[in-house]
């Protein structure tokens, strides 16, 4: 076979492995994952609790097994009662707010309505197509909101059943998470010898690039998040509270949520709300929502190059591409994790993950290029 012909092949099969690479991680690997989650979870869990279980063995002498039994329990216990805790006060918090909702919808609209009554007033002073235009706006507002509170649904009897006909799943589950969790930590050099034994070459050394980038990038990501925003839940529970807002633990975990995505922020929902007070007359409330929006920026601000750093290292353009495109394919869980797996790809790339397929497409575009370019001889039937 001649040599460029050669070339050529492998080029196309270096792409054809690659497209057939990233078919099998769009399709085949979020399957994987929730088929595995119970081990994932565990293993996760495993994370959490193996420093305790090092120092247990290291410094008080406690056999790794026995430890890690101690621990697991320790940390489980503590999560149960954690989640527990958060969960009994949003559900009463959510089992009220659901009660009022008839009621808090029509003070909504009658804020909405007092606003474009507000506006319609304004709007008298300019030429009638302007008058036009805001009394068309308003009007779309209010049947926006009304249409809101129409598409609000309750859970039927299906789904109820759906939940019990899952709970012996759920608990099965639960039991595997537990005990892959505890030999996760309890034979945890065995598990890492074997891998780094039967694991080859090339792949090992790729993984350690990708759980360098999952441990730094993502894992440093999401806990500088966690950070900031319980802060911000904190500074904007204190101000709706201050500010007397029914069900202000919900609204303020609903608003922090919406900062926790980059580019959304506090203002998303503060600025909004108290443009909509002004309009309405309510100057107390508009001032005091500004105020807590206000504090809450100075407060990111502060704290933010403190415990993020560069932990994120990717532009606002690309970042807004990555929220878009994971809001598109996963809605809002693709757009939570649509920034970290933008970290991981930079820094796979940055390792030379994706260095053979870049050279394959080079060559093959040069390739192309030069077959189509006309020499003399292919011109000469023209002349």
């Amino acid at each position: 076979m001649k040599e460029p012909y050669k070339k050529y092949i492998k080029v196309l099969l270096n792409l054809l492995t690659a497209l057939i690479l990233l078919l099998l991680v769009i399709f085949v690997l979020p399957k994987l994952i929730g088929f595995f989650m119970p081990f994932i979870v565990g293993w996760i869990i495993a994370l959490i609790a193996n420093p305790l279980v090092r120092f247990l063995d290291e410094k008080i002498k406690i056999r790794r097994k026995a430890g890690s039994a101690i621990v697991i329990v320790a940390v489980i216990a503590l999560v149960v009662g954690a989640v527990y805790g958060a969960c009994s006060i949003l559900i009463r918090e959510l089992s009220g707010f659901v009660q009022q909702l008839p009621q808090m919808w029509k003070g909504v609209e009658a804020d909405f309505a007092s606003a474009g009554k507000t506006l319609e007033n304004f709007a008298q002073h300019f030429p009638p197509d302007f008058q036009k235009q805001v009394v068309n706006i308003v009007d779309t507002l209010v049947d926006f909101v009304s249409g809101m509170a129409d598409s609000l649904s309750t859970p039927t009897a299906e789904a109820v059943g759906n939940f019990a006909k899952n709970l012996p799943t759920v608990f099965i589950a639960v039991i595997m998470c537990l005990l892959s969790s505890y030999f996760f930590i309890a034979q945890r050099e065995e598990v890492l010898h074997a891998f780094r034994t039967y694991m080859p070459k090339g792949i090992l050394e790729k993984w350690n690039v990708l759980s360098y980038s999952l441990k730094n990038a993502v894992g440093g990501y999401f806990k500088a998040q966690l950070k900031i925003e319980v802060w911000m839940y904190v500074l904007l529970l204190i101000g709706f509270l201050i500010l007397s807002v029914d069900y202000a633990a919900l609204i303020a975990l609903a608003t922090a949520f919406l900062d926790f995505l980059p580019v959304f922020g506090t203002g998303t929902v503060l600025l909004p709300w108290a443009v909509v007070k002004i309009l309405g007359g309510n100057y107390t409330m508009a001032l005091g929502l500004l105020i807590i929006w206000g504090v809450g920026q100075l407060a990111r601000q502060l704290i933010q190059p403190k415990i993020v750093g560069d932990s994120v290292g990717l532009p606002a353009l690309p970042t807004i591409i990555l929220l878009y495109v994971g809001y598109k394919v996963g809605g809002v869980g693709g757009m939570i994790i649509a920034v970290p797996v933008g970290i991981i790809l930079v820094n796979m790339y940055q390792a030379g993950f994706f260095q053979t397929t870049v050279d394959s497409v080079k060559i093959l575009v040069k390739g192309f290029n030069n077959f189509r370019r006309l020499t003399e001889e292919d011109k000469k039937d023209i002349k």
